[in-house]
């Protein structure tokens, strides 16, 4: 029964996000109460309150007044959105109480779905809304009282029905719609196959393996958890089969599916809702994120590489790679190509994202039905595989309908207290006009706030918080949100809540603490990058052709002399020297200026030459990867 309700529920919400993405949104209020109500019955259907347990009986009517509460209030919404919209009506006791069932049935979704933290700092957030006339200095505020919130957060487009909810109900979804079709028709498969054959026979090949397929995987789907538990369930016993040491093989995983939420397309659904905020179109939001995506995987594939070639890891055996013949079977790639190219189309030709989502959903199934048929598959099942694909659709997105339901609660809080223009400015007093000490604290706060939060909250959060501290001491706007973004990321990562890791370590069965430090070691380049987006803007685009390629040489510097300092590889043959000249060369990377670029890639050169030099006397160059034995270490 609750599967069959389950599905049902999926489907339509799956349908109203296909039907939308091809005709356009309904009126705003509308669109946003019907998807967020879809969403919620969805959300109790899915993560039931006691089940398996003997008090369910109980759990059922708890949620069955929790779905009452919650269709009462968004069909509310749905059927008064004129009036609501035109004349901003005084809430009454039966708009409190709609606005207090509809909030809580949010919170304990997120609670279900998530954790405990969120739903705590959405109850901070309206605490403080209430309270904050008792507290003293500069971060109280006069207070509200609950017929002010409630006009606030549900009689008008600026709370619950805000911003982000509206993101949600209409781009994003018909990304999700865009990237479950595309996987459940056969790409997901094509994904791993083709990060198989383009890495599997290098050194450390299994750790390679992932990460391109975590990479690409990432690009679509955007959450760096949901591709953990996708591309970790197959990466990472490999990875252990091939002898590789497990806290590495779930750092790898973790940290290689956290890249994919700062790669174009989707960034973890963060593009969509930072063009929103900035105002800026989501094109320019992607170009600006490539190059430091770029920057990243080729940091976390140097590193990699280095480790395993002094480690000797393993490749991929060869009777576990698929043949190119295989993977560039037409049927498996055009309808990855059509898919891309119908997105492209959309977007190149001037039309919204989200029919731009639906062009490259259109050209998926038409891709992938011509091909079905000319295989001779029965119609039956071709239409349950797009069936389920829809279905999937709508399920992934109940976590981030409530989280961003959830954050439109807080940031109506921080709007409205003026929280965010308080900690903004405290920041720069501490700071003073120092562009890195305000960027270093900023950094570290979004770090601590972004633990245990999905990114896309997180962002959501920093971004109100902490990027005005950026922009308020003369930083583009696009790159203060860049920066925060970034941070925000890392923190699935960055212990002690590093929930990406938690989900790898628990693949790989190990331990998460030496897994958490293998993963930031790998991703050490990163927690820099943002600061090489404060020295260089040109890499999110600034300035012209000559500043994006003399910064795109000093970032390709750091990255590689980072990437060998942190995987300790022998450059000289004396340890202190290594350290020394890829230092060197890092801090010439972080100064702006063609000389320092050329000083830089120069030494970078000449590093390079004199290890291989070292390789020759050695006799290392002899040795085929593929012939030394896995090292089966437990400690770096």
């Amino acid at each position: 029964m609750r599967e069959s309700l389950t599905k049902a529920l999926a489907l339509s919400l799956g349908g109203l996000i296909l039907y939308t993405s091809a005709t356009g949104a309904f009126d705003s209020l509308i669109q946003r109460s019907v998807f967020l109500a879809l969403v919620l019955l969805l959300g109790l259907a899915i993560y039931p309150l006691g089940a398996g347990t003997r008090w369910r009986p109980l759990g059922i009517a708890i949620d069955l007044l929790l779905a009452a509460g919650a269709v009462l209030a968004c069909g509310y919404i749905a059927v008064n959105q004129h009036q609501i919209l035109t004349e901003l009506p005084w809430a009454t006791p039966s708009d409190m109480l709609m606005t207090a069932a509809l909030v809580v049935t949010i919170l304990e979704l997120s609670r279900r779905a998530i954790g405990l933290i969120f739903p705590l700092l959405v109850l901070a957030g309206l605490g403080y809304a209430f309270l904050g006339a008792y507290i003293p200095g500069p971060l109280g505020h006069r207070g509200f009282g609950p017929a002010f919130v409630t006009e606030t957060l549900f009689l008008g487009d600026l709370g619950i029905w805000g911003m982000l909810v509206g993101v949600a109900a209409t781009t994003i979804a018909a990304f999700v719609l865009f990237g479950g079709l595309l996987l459940h028709t056969g790409g997901g498969q094509t994904f791993m196959d083709l990060a198989l054959r383009i890495s599997g026979r290098a050194p450390g090949g299994a750790a390679k393996v992932a990460t391109v397929a975590s990479g690409l995987f990432g690009m679509v789907s955007g959450s760096a958890v949901a591709n953990v538990a996708t591309t970790g369930n197959f990466t990472i016993p490999m990875m252990k089969r091939l002898g590789y040491p497990r806290p590495f093989a779930a750092g790898v995983e973790a940290v290689a599916s956290t890249g994919g939420q700062i790669a174009p397309p989707i960034l973890g659904a963060a593009a969509f809702i930072m063009a929103e905020i900035l105002g800026e179109s989501y094109v320019r939001i992607a170009l600006a994120a490539l190059l430091p995506a770029v920057f990243f995987y080729l940091g976390v594939f140097l590193t990699i590489h280095m480790v395993a070639r002094r480690r000797g890891l393993q490749v991929v055996p060869d009777d576990e790679l698929p043949s190119w013949a295989s993977v560039l079977r037409p049927e498996r790639l055009i309808p990855i190509l059509a898919a891309l190219g119908g997105l492209f189309y959309g977007v190149l030709s001037g039309r919204s994202i989200q029919t731009s989502a639906f062009y490259g959903v259109l050209m998926t199934v038409l891709a992938y039905v011509g091909f079905a048929v000319l295989a001779h598959r029965a119609w039956r099942d071709i239409g349950a595989c797009l069936l389920a694909g829809l279905i999937d659709a709508g399920k992934g997105m109940v976590i981030i309908g409530v989280l961003l339901a959830g954050a439109q609660i807080l940031v109506a809080m921080i709007g409205m207290t003026g929280i965010g223009v308080t900690l903004a400015s405290l920041i720069v007093e501490v700071g003073g006009q120092s562009t890195f000490l305000v960027a270093l604290i900023v950094g570290g706060v979004c770090l601590i706030l972004g633990m245990g939060i999905p990114t896309t909250a997180a962002y959501v959060l920093v971004a109100s918080v902490l990027a005005p501290a950026l922009t308020e001491i003369g930083i583009e706007p696009l790159i203060a949100h860049l920066f925060v973004f970034y941070f925000a990321t890392l923190s699935v990562i960055t212990p002690p809540v590093c929930v990406a890791v938690f989900v790898a370590s628990g693949i790989a069965q190990t331990n998460w603490l030496p897994a958490a430090g293998e993963s930031v070691r790998l991703a050490a380049a990163i927690y820099v990058i943002p600061f090489l987006l404060l020295i260089y803007p040109a890499l999110a685009g600034f300035g012209g052709w000559t500043d994006i390629v003399l910064a795109t040489c000093q970032g390709l510097a750091f990255v590689t002399a980072f990437a060998a300092l942190m995987s300790r590889v022998s450059v000289t043959g004396h340890r202190g020297l290594d350290v020394i000249g890829l230092v060197l060369v890092i801090a010439l990377a972080l100064t702006p200026g063609w000389l320092t670029t050329l000083a830089a890639l120069g030494g970078l050169i000449g590093l390079y030459l004199r290890h291989r030099r070292l390789a020759r006397r050695d006799g290392m160059q002899r040795l085929d990867p593929r012939e030394i034995p896995a090292v089966k270490e437990t400690r770096t």
